[in-house]
């Protein structure tokens, strides 16, 4: 029974270890394009009945996202909203630090983000027609945990960006 004990605590250290060292050595590659090689990505759109401007409005003010998208929780903006700052979240169980990439007003958001064991790079633009925007959002994530949960990190991804549009479509269209 002992040797059972002492082998399960050797095997517990080996992998509290390895994720270690797999957090700490592990470098991504900062872009303000998705990664079109990493083993999660996914390309979303929808048509919201609001002009572009206060779509891009809802999406830059980050310390409110939480206030229309039940998938964020505390959400904060460090800094003013622009190309290099930082903004720490949690989503889907992890809590995030991205900087924002990408500032187009009106236009286009993007920013890359760090969670355990993952990496993504998330991009938006707005495109408005006729009183309409159209809202593109691609997402690319890598890292060691996502290689190894790829298809549970590529349906969690595509349902969470799906969520995030409709509320965002949502509260847009408000009166």
């Amino acid at each position: 029974m002992k040797i059972l004990v002492y082998s399960l605590l050797l095997i517990a250290g080996v992998i509290a270890i390895a994720v270690t060292c797999l957090e700490m050595f592990t470098s991504y590659t900062v872009s303000e394009s998705i990664n079109k090689e990493a083993p999660v990505k996914t390309y979303q759109q929808i048509t919201i009945n609001a002009p572009a401007q206060k779509v891009y409005q809802l999406m830059s003010d980050i310390n409110r996202w939480n206030e229309w998208h039940t998938d964020v929780k505390d959400p904060k903006l460090n800094g003013p909203f622009k190309k290099g700052s930082s903004f720490d979240w949690k989503s889907g169980g992890l809590t995030i630090h991205s900087t924002l990439h990408t500032v187009l007003p009106g236009h286009k958001i993007g920013w890359s983000g760090k969670a355990f064991g993952a990496f993504a790079i998330h991009n938006w633009s707005f495109v408005e027609q006729n009183g309409k925007t159209t809202v593109k959002v691609e997402e690319s994530m890598e890292g060691w945990l996502v290689s190894l949960m790829g298809k549970t990190f590529q349906e969690g991804l595509e349902n969470s960006l799906q969520v995030w549009l409709r509320n965002l479509k949502s509260k847009a269209e408000e009166k």
